[in-house]
């Protein structure tokens, strides 16, 4: 017999565990953007610029005074967060570090075809790079261009002394020391691992723990197979990127379970499917329901979208990010965000940042039907726009293409009122 809770339950639980139950934190302190790393487990970092890259939006929904000077900060001067792996390369506790290391003795003998023959082409160059980060300090991949290499064109991006560089560094012997104009600095290992962080050699199952313990925590309520992606890809194809194989993670589960750390639960509207929660948390998932009337505007690398199937099962919300399909067969938009609101994802825009103009350009905004008649609504998304303008240095508005044209002066009303 499990515990079987309500969809609505499940979602308000999950949402908290994601720390979108309420309205943004709001201070401006560096130590808060490090426990919602610490929280989420991770922050994924990506390169579309359209609006705020997405590792500092996803810490400005949570703290809507985060400056994006802290993720700087803390990894090149605290040392409280480092990049690496997660299901993609990420921003994570320095804290965990230990746990990333299993990956890293992946790459010193890869399987993967693709990063094989990379490794065999490159090899050569490891001893002269090391050499060089160890005499001239911090060294990026610019500075080991050749004058010949002007001319190289777009495949200049995986020249072999970067791609040298990328494989000393998923084997763990060198680090990112900091971005410069969001290029990669790399510097050795014992030159930015602080003395303190534990670098024993961790078992699987020990990681396998470490997986499932931080993906409950970060998720609230999981199903297995959203726990064997977390942290980690979830095919075997991409084995050399997995901290620990899925097999392992499922037996330590059930260990959990048995041992009464881990409890199942079902989902009444979905009871086909069994999902986790850990012990300590039952007692929240059992709390008086608190209704989140915050607006989020949401990145597509948010941690909480970032498993679509996932959303789809618990938010019943299809989604997907369209900047990769062709633009005459996109349904919404190049850079879309989804919208949640009253722990429901209910709408989404596609919004471009014009930075010369710092006009907030919403190519298309679309709000399910029964949403728009709420007039606390249309508040709300109003105050949330005139916030994240303000995150992405924009002083006007513009709504290119919406479906609910009658509300679009009422938002805009709002803005302006928000913004003075």
């Amino acid at each position: 017999m499990y515990l079987s809770i309500p969809i609505s339950k499940a979602r308000e639980f999950v949402v908290s565990a994601q720390m979108l139950n309420a309205k943004a934190i709001s201070n401006a302190d560096i130590n808060t953007t490090y426990e919602i790393i610490n929280r989420l487990g991770y922050v994924q970092i990506d390169t579309i610029s359209v609006i705020q890259r997405a590792h500092h939006h996803v810490l400005w929904t949570r703290q809507n005074q985060y400056h994006t000077d802290h993720l700087h900060d803390l990894q090149s001067e605290q040392r409280k967060v480092f990049e690496y792996w997660g299901h993609a390369m990420s921003y994570l506790p320095m804290s965990d570090y230990r746990y990333s290391l299993l990956r890293m003795e992946n790459f010193k003998n890869p399987k993967h075809k693709w990063i094989k023959k990379r490794y065999n082409e490159t090899k050569y160059l490891f001893p002269e790079i090391l050499h060089r980060i160890r005499e001239e300090g911090p060294l990026g991949s610019k500075d080991f261009k050749y004058p010949t290499d002007d001319k190289r064109g777009i495949w200049w991006d995986w020249k072999p002394a970067k791609m040298a560089l990328e494989i000393l560094y998923w084997q763990g012997e060198l680090m990112i020391t900091e971005r410069k104009n969001f290029q990669k600095i790399y510097d050795l290992r014992e030159r930015v691992l602080p003395n303190h962080i534990d670098i024993s050699r961790p078992g699987e199952s020990e990681v396998a723990e470490f997986l499932i313990r931080k993906g409950l925590q970060a998720m609230g309520i999981a199903s297995l197979k959203d726990l064997h992606r977390f942290l980690q890809p979830d095919t075997a194809r991409d084995s050399d990127w997995q901290a620990v194989d899925r097999a392992v993670i499922t037996k330590v589960l059930q260990d959990l379970v048995e041992e009464g750390e881990v409890i199942k639960i079902e989902i009444d509207e979905l009871s086909h499917d069994v999902f986790y929660i850990s012990n300590t948390a039952l007692q929240e998932v059992q709390k008086k329901s608190v209704l989140n009337k915050q607006v989020h505007l949401l990145s597509p690398f948010d941690n909480l979208v970032i498993q679509r199937d996932r959303v789809k099962k618990l938010f019943d919300f299809e989604y997907m990010l369209e900047c990769y399909v062709p633009a005459a067969k996109r349904k919404y938009g190049y850079f879309v965000l989804p919208v949640l609101w009253k722990n429901n994802l209910i709408g989404r825009i596609d919004p471009k940042a014009d930075r010369k103009t710092k006009t907030m350009i919403i190519n298309n905004l679309q709000i399910d039907e029964d949403t728009l008649s709420d007039p606390e609504f249309l508040e709300g998304l109003s105050k949330t726009f005139a916030n994240f303008m303000r995150f992405n240095d924009c002083e006007r508005i513009e709504i290119k293409k919406s479906n609910c044209k009658s509300s679009v002066n009422t938002i805009k009303r709002g803005i302006t009122q928000a913004l003075l």
